[in-house]
């Protein structure tokens, strides 16, 4: 009768303390808030909300052979060029990997002034920009993302420069 009491007490304590390990655990374990896994925008600026971590590791492949380690506190916003990128999170402990896509965006606008143009790149890559008079191609400007440049012509025509 008395063994059975200590194994019952065993019992009690091997359960509690299984308890209290797992809820340590999961109370440990980072939680991401945003992006969401497998997001894709056209937007080169990205916030990255999460809790429970410190560091943020963003790399171009999944296995982080060349990883950027960036220490943060949440609500960081990172600019990225156009492409995959692979990400995580870690804490005491590291959150699963997730994929971000950053899609090229070709956006070119113009402000009429007088008798010239000013061109304003405000897409998230380089465009190279035909500039025509007519029907005749006069020049080309190449616009870096967020240049603007003055320029004459009727007709302007822009593509993304790989």
């Amino acid at each position: 009768m008395e063994n059975k009491k200590v194994y019952a007490i065993d019992l009690a304590i091997i359960v509690g303390t299984l308890a209290g390990i797992i809820l340590l655990v999961g109370y440990a374990s980072p939680l991401v808030i945003a992006p969401i896994d497998n997001l894709e925008t056209a937007n080169s600026s990205v916030l990255f909300a999460f809790e429970k971590a410190n560091t943020i590791w963003i790399d171009d492949n999944a296995n982080f052979t060349s990883p950027e380690k960036i220490f943060a506190e949440n609500n960081l916003v990172i600019s990225f060029k156009p492409g995959t990128y692979y990400w995580k999170i870690e804490g005491m402990s590291k959150s699963e990997v997730r994929r971000l896509t950053i899609l090229s965006e070709v956006n070119l606008k113009m402000h009429e002034k007088g008798e010239f143009y000013e061109l304003v790149n405000a897409g998230n890559t380089k465009l190279n920009v035909d500039v025509y008079n007519e029907s005749a191609l006069s020049g080309k400007v190449v616009l870096n993302i967020d240049e603007s440049k003055n320029v004459s012509g009727t007709k302007f025509v822009g593509e993304q420069n790989e």
